[in-house]
Protein backbone atom coordinates (compact mmCIF):
# COMPACT_ATOMS: atom_id res chain seq x y z
CA UNK A 1 0.00 0.00 0.00
CA UNK A 2 1.05 3.56 -0.36
CA UNK A 3 2.48 5.18 2.75
CA UNK A 4 1.13 8.53 1.63
CA UNK A 5 -1.74 9.42 3.96
CA UNK A 6 -2.04 13.03 2.82
CA UNK A 7 -4.85 13.14 0.26
CA UNK A 8 -6.09 16.64 1.17
CA UNK A 9 -4.78 19.95 2.37
CA UNK A 10 -7.45 21.80 4.34
CA UNK A 11 -6.86 22.29 8.09
CA UNK A 12 -9.17 20.80 10.70
CA UNK A 13 -10.10 22.54 13.95
CA UNK A 14 -9.82 21.16 17.52
CA UNK A 15 -6.87 18.89 16.79
CA UNK A 16 -5.51 19.23 20.32
CA UNK A 17 -8.20 16.99 21.78
CA UNK A 18 -7.20 13.50 22.97
CA UNK A 19 -8.27 10.66 20.69
CA UNK A 20 -11.38 9.86 22.65
CA UNK A 21 -15.00 9.25 21.74
CA UNK A 22 -17.57 7.46 23.91
CA UNK A 23 -19.14 4.24 22.68
CA UNK A 24 -22.77 4.98 21.88
CA UNK A 25 -23.68 1.47 20.77
CA UNK A 26 -22.18 -2.00 20.48
CA UNK A 27 -20.72 -3.69 23.54
CA UNK A 28 -17.43 -4.88 24.94
CA UNK A 29 -19.09 -8.27 25.35
CA UNK A 30 -18.53 -8.95 21.66
CA UNK A 31 -14.96 -9.57 22.80
CA UNK A 32 -15.80 -11.14 26.15
CA UNK A 33 -13.88 -14.32 25.40
CA UNK A 34 -10.74 -12.41 24.55
CA UNK A 35 -11.14 -10.23 27.65
CA UNK A 36 -11.29 -13.25 29.92
CA UNK A 37 -8.05 -14.52 28.45
CA UNK A 38 -6.37 -11.15 28.76
CA UNK A 39 -7.19 -10.59 32.41
CA UNK A 40 -5.56 -13.87 33.35
CA UNK A 41 -2.18 -12.71 32.07
CA UNK A 42 0.42 -10.49 33.72
CA UNK A 43 2.52 -8.05 31.72
CA UNK A 44 5.57 -6.02 32.54
CA UNK A 45 4.89 -2.87 30.54
CA UNK A 46 5.68 0.79 30.71
CA UNK A 47 3.73 3.83 29.60
CA UNK A 48 6.49 6.22 28.65
CA UNK A 49 10.23 5.93 28.30
CA UNK A 50 12.32 9.09 28.41
CA UNK A 51 15.14 7.42 26.47
CA UNK A 52 13.64 9.06 23.37
CA UNK A 53 12.84 12.63 24.43
CA UNK A 54 9.49 13.94 23.30
CA UNK A 55 8.20 10.53 22.19
CA UNK A 56 5.93 7.97 23.80
CA UNK A 57 7.70 4.63 24.23
CA UNK A 58 5.23 1.75 23.96
CA UNK A 59 7.29 -0.52 26.20
CA UNK A 60 8.73 -3.99 25.84
CA UNK A 61 7.51 -7.55 25.35
CA UNK A 62 3.82 -8.38 25.03
CA UNK A 63 2.89 -5.16 26.84
CA UNK A 64 4.81 -3.19 24.26
CA UNK A 65 3.04 -4.91 21.37
CA UNK A 66 -0.38 -4.30 22.92
CA UNK A 67 0.44 -0.67 23.61
CA UNK A 68 1.62 -0.37 20.01
CA UNK A 69 -1.73 -1.74 18.84
CA UNK A 70 -3.51 0.56 21.30
CA UNK A 71 -1.70 3.56 19.80
CA UNK A 72 -2.80 2.62 16.28
CA UNK A 73 -6.39 2.06 17.40
CA UNK A 74 -6.35 5.49 19.05
CA UNK A 75 -5.28 6.96 15.73
CA UNK A 76 -8.00 5.18 13.76
CA UNK A 77 -10.71 5.97 16.31
CA UNK A 78 -9.63 9.61 16.27
CA UNK A 79 -9.77 9.70 12.48
CA UNK A 80 -13.32 8.32 12.28
CA UNK A 81 -14.40 10.67 15.06
CA UNK A 82 -13.28 13.58 12.89
CA UNK A 83 -14.90 12.02 9.82
CA UNK A 84 -18.28 12.02 11.58
CA UNK A 85 -18.04 15.75 12.26
CA UNK A 86 -16.83 16.65 8.76
CA UNK A 87 -18.87 18.13 5.92
CA UNK A 88 -18.58 15.03 3.72
CA UNK A 89 -20.12 12.73 6.36
CA UNK A 90 -22.77 15.17 7.60
CA UNK A 91 -23.87 15.75 4.02
CA UNK A 92 -24.73 12.09 3.52
CA UNK A 93 -28.39 11.09 3.83
CA UNK A 94 -29.50 9.27 6.99
CA UNK A 95 -30.16 6.10 5.01
CA UNK A 96 -26.95 6.27 3.00
CA UNK A 97 -25.11 2.95 2.86
CA UNK A 98 -21.83 4.84 2.83
CA UNK A 99 -22.77 6.67 6.04
CA UNK A 100 -23.75 3.41 7.74
CA UNK A 101 -20.42 1.85 6.75
CA UNK A 102 -18.50 4.79 8.22
CA UNK A 103 -20.60 4.52 11.39
CA UNK A 104 -19.74 0.85 11.77
CA UNK A 105 -16.04 1.49 11.25
CA UNK A 106 -16.15 4.26 13.85
CA UNK A 107 -17.84 2.02 16.44
CA UNK A 108 -15.48 -0.87 15.74
CA UNK A 109 -12.35 1.26 16.10
CA UNK A 110 -13.59 2.85 19.32
CA UNK A 111 -14.28 -0.63 20.70
CA UNK A 112 -10.84 -1.85 19.65
CA UNK A 113 -9.20 1.15 21.28
CA UNK A 114 -11.07 0.90 24.55
CA UNK A 115 -10.83 -2.89 24.65
CA UNK A 116 -7.04 -2.82 24.31
CA UNK A 117 -6.71 -0.18 27.03
CA UNK A 118 -8.91 -2.24 29.36
CA UNK A 119 -7.03 -5.46 28.57
CA UNK A 120 -3.64 -3.86 29.23
CA UNK A 121 -4.86 -2.42 32.53
CA UNK A 122 -6.58 -5.62 33.65
CA UNK A 123 -3.41 -7.58 33.00
CA UNK A 124 -1.42 -5.38 35.37
CA UNK A 125 0.40 -3.19 32.85
CA UNK A 126 0.19 0.54 32.18
CA UNK A 127 -1.42 1.76 28.95
CA UNK A 128 0.32 4.57 27.13
CA UNK A 129 -1.16 8.04 27.41
CA UNK A 130 -4.12 9.28 25.40
CA UNK A 131 -2.53 10.47 22.16
CA UNK A 132 -3.31 13.70 20.35
CA UNK A 133 -3.74 13.62 16.55
CA UNK A 134 -2.68 16.02 13.87
CA UNK A 135 -5.07 15.56 10.95
CA UNK A 136 -4.51 19.04 9.54
CA UNK A 137 -3.47 17.63 6.16
CA UNK A 138 -6.79 15.81 5.65
CA UNK A 139 -9.81 17.43 4.02
CA UNK A 140 -12.79 16.03 5.94
CA UNK A 141 -15.16 17.81 3.61
CA UNK A 142 -14.07 15.86 0.55
CA UNK A 143 -15.26 12.30 -0.14
CA UNK A 144 -12.11 11.07 -1.87
CA UNK A 145 -9.89 12.63 0.75
CA UNK A 146 -11.76 10.82 3.51
CA UNK A 147 -12.06 7.47 1.75
CA UNK A 148 -8.49 7.40 0.46
CA UNK A 149 -7.20 8.22 3.94
CA UNK A 150 -9.47 5.59 5.48
CA UNK A 151 -8.14 3.05 2.99
CA UNK A 152 -4.56 3.94 3.83
CA UNK A 153 -5.19 3.76 7.58
CA UNK A 154 -7.03 0.43 7.34
CA UNK A 155 -4.37 -1.10 5.09
CA UNK A 156 -1.70 0.16 7.48
CA UNK A 157 -3.54 -1.37 10.44
CA UNK A 158 -3.76 -4.80 8.82
CA UNK A 159 -0.09 -4.73 7.85
CA UNK A 160 0.81 -3.60 11.37
CA UNK A 161 -0.96 -6.49 13.09
CA UNK A 162 0.49 -8.94 10.58
CA UNK A 163 3.99 -7.62 11.19
CA UNK A 164 3.73 -7.48 14.98
CA UNK A 165 2.50 -11.02 15.49
CA UNK A 166 6.04 -12.40 15.53
CA UNK A 167 6.85 -10.33 18.63
CA UNK A 168 3.97 -11.73 20.72
CA UNK A 169 5.03 -14.53 23.06
CA UNK A 170 1.77 -15.31 24.86
CA UNK A 171 -0.79 -17.30 22.83
CA UNK A 172 -3.63 -15.44 24.53
CA UNK A 173 -2.48 -12.14 23.09
CA UNK A 174 -1.86 -13.66 19.69
CA UNK A 175 -5.47 -14.84 19.81
CA UNK A 176 -6.64 -11.30 20.57
CA UNK A 177 -4.55 -9.83 17.76
CA UNK A 178 -5.92 -12.40 15.33
CA UNK A 179 -9.50 -11.49 16.18
CA UNK A 180 -8.88 -7.77 15.75
CA UNK A 181 -6.86 -8.01 12.53
CA UNK A 182 -9.63 -10.05 10.90
CA UNK A 183 -12.05 -7.19 11.55
CA UNK A 184 -9.51 -4.63 10.32
CA UNK A 185 -9.14 -6.63 7.10
CA UNK A 186 -12.89 -6.44 6.55
CA UNK A 187 -12.70 -2.68 7.08
CA UNK A 188 -9.93 -2.42 4.50
CA UNK A 189 -11.88 -4.51 1.99
CA UNK A 190 -15.09 -2.50 2.18
CA UNK A 191 -13.32 0.87 2.09
CA UNK A 192 -11.29 -0.28 -0.91
CA UNK A 193 -14.47 -1.21 -2.74
CA UNK A 194 -15.95 2.21 -1.98
CA UNK A 195 -12.92 3.92 -3.51
CA UNK A 196 -12.64 1.57 -6.51
CA UNK A 197 -14.89 -1.39 -7.22
CA UNK A 198 -13.26 -4.83 -6.98
CA UNK A 199 -10.02 -3.44 -5.54
CA UNK A 200 -10.34 -5.20 -2.17
CA UNK A 201 -7.62 -7.67 -3.14
CA UNK A 202 -5.38 -5.21 -4.94
CA UNK A 203 -1.85 -6.21 -5.86
CA UNK A 204 -0.51 -3.40 -3.66
CA UNK A 205 -1.47 -5.29 -0.49
CA UNK A 206 -0.51 -8.83 -1.53
CA UNK A 207 2.93 -10.24 -2.09
CA UNK A 208 3.92 -12.45 -5.03
CA UNK A 209 3.01 -15.57 -3.01
CA UNK A 210 -0.53 -14.25 -2.44
CA UNK A 211 0.13 -13.49 1.22
CA UNK A 212 -1.22 -10.31 2.81
CA UNK A 213 1.40 -7.63 3.24
CA UNK A 214 3.00 -7.06 6.63
CA UNK A 215 5.01 -4.13 7.96
CA UNK A 216 7.47 -3.88 10.83
CA UNK A 217 6.55 -1.71 13.82
CA UNK A 218 9.23 0.82 12.88
CA UNK A 219 7.82 1.21 9.36
CA UNK A 220 4.28 1.56 10.65
CA UNK A 221 5.29 4.03 13.36
CA UNK A 222 7.04 6.24 10.82
CA UNK A 223 3.75 6.60 8.95
CA UNK A 224 1.53 6.85 12.04
CA UNK A 225 3.72 9.57 13.51
CA UNK A 226 2.89 11.79 10.54
CA UNK A 227 -0.60 12.03 12.04
CA UNK A 228 0.32 12.42 15.70
CA UNK A 229 1.10 15.74 17.33
CA UNK A 230 4.45 16.48 18.94
CA UNK A 231 4.57 14.77 22.31
CA UNK A 232 2.30 11.98 21.05
CA UNK A 233 4.57 10.39 18.45
CA UNK A 234 5.33 6.78 19.30
CA UNK A 235 8.67 5.03 19.77
CA UNK A 236 8.42 1.28 19.07
CA UNK A 237 12.10 0.45 19.10
CA UNK A 238 11.91 -1.49 22.38
CA UNK A 239 9.52 -4.16 21.09
CA UNK A 240 11.63 -5.31 18.12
Amino acid sequence: MSTNLIPGSQPVADLDRPLYAPIKRRSFFMYAGATAGATALVLAGCSKNDSTPGMVNVGTGDAGVLNYAYALEQLEAGFYTMVRSGAYYTGLGSGSAEKLILDDLYYHEVIHRDFLKAAITAAGATPIQALTPNFSSINFGDRLSVLNTAKAFEDLGVAAYNGAGQYITNPGYLFIAGKIVSVEARHAAIIRDLTAENSFVGSDIFSSNSMEASKTPSTVAATANMYLADGSKIDVSSIM
